[in-house]
């Protein structure tokens, strides 16, 4: 017995420090998902705090992964991951049951699972945590408090500097379609064999007193003025099976408005790509950012910004050939505001952070 329960604390702390890790590794990545849960509720005034619920969560499940591991305060740990569980159950359980997030995150986009694998990982572990609450006195600390105190300490400090290196400089492992190498007409391209979801609109209205719902294929035929309007939503008709370009949504549009992806991307030599969401913090990256311009474009190198605060762009950057892009598309790829891209066509070269632009062409 006491075999059995040592192993089960082993694929629990395992586990949770797994988890933490591949999520440490992009904690803004963590934190749209969080966004992208918050808007289906209609939270949008927690979208500020989301980095700060990511940074926070990922530095508490690697330190209580390895205090379950040495057995460091167990009890009230595994408490507290029980409750963790139960949040992360519901979170998956309602991206599984209601169908309106595809992914929840889990592991990050290193390990992206399917609702169905996310909900069924959380009810095992939900199971262990349960037996571990239950068996807890058991099996003894792996060492004593002092060496315990010691490892736990050194893992959340560890996290915690972890998570502010990749904010500073990318992911230590980039897991994103615009990451180095990847060709990004080639991720904007369905896979082959790939079914869509099919939905049906149904639209609700009120006539008589009575909500009245009916599709396309069922209008009613004595539809008049008298049918007042109240709803409309998409049903799933039939589901399909996951299979999705990896970008769906990259395009880059001059201050015109046109559409010059193909343009772009139909470019034989070199070009600088420059990633920058907005310009709140410009003053902190402009004089590197002129500096690197100057130097590139005196090598026969096309710069290009591409942002969503074109306006403030044009101001500030007047010589600069501007793109426009949309908002989460750039965060999505260039997790640092700016991140530089060497391109060649739509193939992504070399990829690095503000601070870092000189190294982008040797």
């Amino acid at each position: 017995m006491r075999t059995i329960i040592t192993l089960i604390r082993w694929i629990v702390g395992l586990l949770f420090i797994f988890s933490g890790l591949v999520k440490a590794n992009d904690p803004l990545g963590l934190s749209y998902k969080m966004q992208e849960f918050f808007e289906v509720w209609g939270w949008h005034f927690l979208h500020d705090y989301t980095l700060v619920f990511s940074l926070v969560m990922n530095v508490f499940e690697i330190f209580a992964g390895v205090a379950v591991i040495v057995g460091w305060r167990l009890r009230s740990i595994t408490w507290m991951l029980l409750l963790l569980i139960i949040f992360f159950t519901f979170l998956t359980g309602y991206a599984l049951f209601s169908g309106k997030i595809k992914t929840c995150g889990c592991f990050g986009d290193c390990i992206p699972l399917t609702p169905a694998m996310s909900f069924g990982k959380d009810i095992l572990l939900l199971v262990l945590i349960l037996i571990l609450l239950f068996t807890v006195y058991r099996v003894p600390a792996m060492m004593s408090e002092t060496g315990s105190i010691t490892i736990v300490f050194i893992s959340l400090l560890a996290t915690a500097a972890l998570q502010w290196y990749v904010l500073k400089n990318l992911p230590l492992v980039d897991c994103l379609p615009y990451k180095k190498g990847n060709d990004i007409v080639q991720q904007m391209q369905t896979p082959e064999g790939a079914i869509p979801d099919s939905f049906a609109i149904v639209f609700k209205y009120k006539k008589d007193g009575k909500e009245i719902s009916f599709d396309q294929t069922s209008f009613p035929d004595n539809f008049d003025s008298t049918y007042e309007y109240m709803d409309r939503e998409d049903k799933l008709v039939r589901k399909g099976n996951g299979l999705t370009a990896k970008i769906v949504d990259f395009t880059l549009q001059n201050f015109s408005g046109e559409d010059t992806t193909q343009a772009v991307f139909s470019k034989k030599e070199d070009y600088v790509l420059v990633l920058a969401q907005d310009m709140r913090k410009a003053d902190q990256w402009k004089e590197e950012f002129i500096t690197q311009y100057q130097q590139w474009t005196a090598k026969g190198i096309t710069v290009l910004l591409m942002t969503a605060d074109a306006d403030k762009a044009r101001t500030l950057f007047p010589e600069i050939t501007l793109l426009k892009g949309d908002a989460t598309v750039i965060k999505t790829a260039a997790r640092v505001n700016p991140t530089y891209f060497l391109m060649n066509g739509s193939l992504v070269k070399e990829k690095l952070p503000a601070g870092k632009a000189s190294r982008l062409i040797p």
